[in-house]
């Protein structure tokens, strides 16, 4: 590092520069420490993207009921910090891509109070441990899962998930909105799926500039005939939301994003094109548990 010096002199120094210890090269001492690291490097198939629940500094009741209804719903893949921590998003983003590299989060909510935005949810998702889209939502209605009295779901039930309103196909703001939303609660990806599973239905309205979030239970109810009739339940958490300020990444950024590494586009090729006698060999398995009376849920 050259440092000119008070008399117009220029002196030398070699001193060395402090780096932030997320960012160091770290070599694991124990089994669990490798076994932790090799959980984060990365991977063709990504592993269940974990959200971060984030209380402001001056959130109020209501703000922090909010985070605990979300975090009840996407348990285990959520993280909750109890503690107040007093940043600003759309000012500084360092403090959730600190945690976000702290935690191995890749989506974040974050909510806060004040005069000017009451009731105030930041809906966000990663790249690279930095922020790539971050949606702002004003709470005005919000009915919380204890105040519905009605049975709930198991822990970490798959959501179906349904949009309504061409507000999600025609504006750029709330297409965003929907990708992320999708982001945030999809949970794991499932090779299969059985009917007894589809037992919870996140439903979101967009009309008239608001968006409506509705949970319900799905109650399968006997027909008289083979497939069951159906009935939704409201169980909580619903929301009566407004879109506020929105930092959208830029189309490249977008679609950076999106890109798929080449070896997984030929992993899904292969899987295309299988031989005869791997499907000749699978439909015969089905025909055995057929004829000889047992149950065929392979998955």
């Amino acid at each position: 590092m050259i440092v000119l010096g008070g008399g117009g002199g220029v002196c030398s120094w070699s001193g060395s520069v402090a780096m932030d210890p997320l960012d160091r090269v770290v070599k694991p001492k124990t089994k669990r420490a490798k076994r932790f690291l090799e959980k984060r490097e990365p991977k063709l198939k990504e592993n269940t993207k974990i959200a971060m629940l984030i209380k402001g500094g001056n959130a109020n009741l209501r703000v922090t009921e909010v985070l605990k209804d979300i975090y009840a719903v996407k348990k285990p893949f959520a993280v909750l910090y109890r503690k107040k921590n007093i940043t600003r998003p759309f000012e500084d983003q360092t403090s959730l891509e600190f945690f976000s590299k702290k935690s191995d989060c890749s989506l974040f909510l974050f909510g806060s109070h004040n005069k000017k935005r009451p009731n105030n949810l930041v809906i966000g998702r990663m790249f690279d441990y930095h922020i790539l889209d971050m949606i702002e939502l004003g709470v005005e209605k919000f009915v919380s899962l204890k105040d519905v009295k009605n049975s709930k779901c198991p822990e970490g039930t798959k959501p179906m998930l349904i949009f309504a309103g061409d507000m999600f196909d025609v504006n750029e703001e709330y297409r965003r909105l929907k990708s992320l939303l999708i982001d945030f609660f999809r949970g794991p990806t499932v090779p299969n799926i059985r009917l007894a599973g589809l037992e919870y239905v996140l439903h979101f309205t967009a009309v008239d500039g608001k968006i409506y979030m509705r949970s319900y239970k799905v109650l399968l109810k006997k027909s008289g005939c083979k497939i069951p009739r159906i009935e939704l339940e409201e169980m909580g958490p619903s929301l009566d939301l407004v879109m506020r300020r929105t930092h959208l990444a830029s189309d490249d950024l977008y679609k950076l994003s999106l890109k798929q590494p080449k070896a997984l586009k030929v992993c899904a090729l292969e899987s295309m094109l299988l031989p005869d006698l791997y499907v000749e060999t699978y439909s015969y398995i089905l025909l055995f548990c057929e004829v000889s009376g047992a149950t065929a849920l392979l998955w």
